[in-house]
């Protein structure tokens, strides 16, 4: 749910649904982009690759609304020499943007870059990659020369000298990766942020280019393999093709729900049966209370989990939780121990063995429980013997038969490493509708405030991954003992006449709906004016469901016009 703006602008521009670069590009770049994430929560690897790249020479920027310790002071957890300092400086120029103001300036640094082409031609644009292998150059050039620069600043919030700055450096480089998260995805216009990314990559032929690419983070570990694997609801014909052929059956060929149809289907009583595999749907999602009762109309609730939490509060009709084995714990089935895979963020497949001892001899696994579910009520349709896959074998088998780029999967997997899931874009071989890389044409889009209003934003602590919160304390914001808090810059919380540490209730706007919280403290941030940050998921109900990114339906909880007001004994 998190990243489908990420994917569907990618397949759209590139041919593909996901990151374009490896470990070594982005250890080896030139110039690296962070946009809009933090990487100690996000992705906590990707510190130490970017301390290599550091190392190795490369600049950072940094592009986000609040600076983040992890890309200021970082010290290598394993390197003692490296604690006792102050740490790396990874950033070499922050630039602290409006929320939402990414395309704005993204154009910025793109019109810096075409106006010096201008001045002096031939000198900063990729001609031979443009003309060979690119497509809508010529209109996307001429959207950029009616983009004013007053437009830019004021929507963007940083300075047209700033951005020019950061235009020569982007000219200068021989290689670019830019790597974000959700703080560029979850917008109403999260898909044209990646696109107008990708124009800035595509100027100087950054994609499938050595040390170069797009780095779409994400801080599950297998995130991007459910996607290759077929966890989709609208996968393309061509697998569906290969499924129907592998076991004998007609896959459904009309699309399923995503996240947010899931919520609405539920809500209307369209959906019977909701199992769940992990996380915690309903903190998860926007619109808590929407969520609570569509979980509560269906007639079954299934939480396959290997721990507790509050989602399992809220049930249907009929509800079980069918506790699992975590990837921690060995996992021995009949025929033997066995292991999964996880493709990562950077395409990389490899395998994932458990250490520990079950919890119980009488615990499953994800796999078992699935495949007793699928013996109990689908066995016969098909040629499927559902028992056979408590062998993972022969489940990567098959897969190896069904997915592009997974052949001979069982032998590859087992090398030490792994082995890189193909990616088109990489080769410069583009499966869109052009058959090149696309140039897009992106408008900027002005959030309009009321004089009270301001932009809300979701973020996560350092002490927390997803929705499992493993603590109250967030040492790199200073915060302690408590998440429900609200950052403001110190000039807007003087201008609402409130005060440091006070007590206010939020509500949020959308479309002419209003949804209030309680009891969130005031707290003073380096943060730009009308713009506020708040912990996920406290904030959720905040979010309406029909507030989502144009194209992807990726909900936009980095978006949320909320005004402020002090809470009071009568507040509700």
């Amino acid at each position: 749910m998190c990243h489908e703006s990420s994917g569907w602008a990618l397949q759209q521009t590139l041919g593909v649904g996901k990151s374009t670069v490896t470990l070594s590009d982005l250890e080896h770049a030139d110039l690296i982009f962070s946009i809009g994430q933090n990487p100690g929560t996000n992705h906590p690897r990707m510190l130490t690759s970017l301390l290599a790249a550091k190392r190795n020479g490369a600049t950072i920027i940094d592009i986000n609304p609040l600076p983040e310790v992890g890309l200021l002071r970082f010290k290598h957890p394993q390197e003692p020499m490296h604690l006792l300092g102050a740490g790396t400086m990874l950033s070499d120029r922050l630039l602290q943007v409006r929320i939402n103001g990414d395309v704005a300036l993204l154009k910025g640094i793109i019109k810096a870059l075409l106006e010096t082409e201008d001045r002096s031609p031939g000198t900063v644009l990729d001609w031979d990659f443009i003309r060979t292998y690119a497509s809508g150059f010529e209109e996307f050039r001429q959207h950029l020369r009616t983009v004013e620069w007053r437009q830019i600043e004021e929507q963007s919030g940083i300075a047209r000298k700033q951005i020019i700055e950061v235009g020569e450096i982007a000219a200068k480089a021989r290689s670019t990766v830019i790597c974000w998260a959700m703080g560029l995805t979850q917008h109403r216009n999260g898909v044209e942020n990646i696109r107008e990314l990708v124009n800035l990559l595509l100027l100087r032929g950054n994609i499938g280019k050595s040390n170069s690419g797009v780095l779409c983070v994400r801080g599950h570990s297998n995130v991007q393999g459910d996607r290759t694997m077929g966890v989709w609801e609208q996968m393309d014909e061509g697998f569906l093709d290969r499924l129907e052929s592998e076991f004998k059956f007609n896959p459904p060929r009309r699309h399923g729900y995503d996240t947010v149809e899931t919520i609405r289907a539920m809500d209307a009583g369209k959906v019977r049966a909701f199992i769940s595999l992990g996380g915690n749907f309903l903190s998860a999602t926007p619109d808590t209370g929407v969520v609570a009762r569509g979980l509560s109309n269906c007639k079954l609730t299934a939480f396959i989990s290997t721990k507790l939490n509050r989602g399992h509060l809220v049930t249907g009709e009929t509800s079980l939780i069918l506790p699992c084995l975590g990837r921690t714990e060995k996992d021995v089935q009949a025929t033997g121990p066995q292991f999964t895979t996880v493709e990562d963020t950077l395409g990389v497949v490899s395998s994932s063995r458990g250490v520990l001892a079950p919890i119980s001899e009488h615990i499953k696994s994800e796999v078992a429980i699935v495949a007793g579910i699928a013996d109990a009520t689908v066995s016969g349709k098909g040629d499927i013997n559902w028992m056979d896959f408590l062998d993972y074998d022969h489940i990567r088998d098959r897969a190896s038969r069904v997915v592009a780029g997974f052949e001979n999967f069982n032998a590859r997997v087992r090398v030490p490493g792994g082995f890189y899931a193909p990616v088109d874009a990489k080769e410069r071989h583009f499966a869109t509708a052009t058959g090149k890389a696309n140039f897009t044409v992106n408008p900027i889009r002005p959030i309009q405030l009321a004089p009270n209003q301001y932009l809300m934003m979701t973020i996560r602590s350092h002490d927390q991954f997803n929705t499992t919160i493993y603590g109250l304390d967030d040492r790199y914001r200073g915060i302690h003992g408590g998440r429900r808090v609200i950052f403001m810059n110190r000039g807007d919380i003087a201008d609402a006449g409130l005060i440091a540490r006070q007590l206010v209730t939020l509500t949020s706007h959308f479309q002419g709906e209003q949804r209030t919280i309680r009891d969130f403290r005031v707290i003073p941030y380096n943060i730009p004016r009308r713009c506020t940050a708040t912990y996920y998921p406290e904030t959720n109900p905040l979010i309406a469901l029909s507030s989502v990114a144009e194209v992807s339906n990726t909900p936009a909880s980095k978006s949320v016009v909320i005004t402020i007001e002090p809470t009071t004994a009568s507040s509700s």
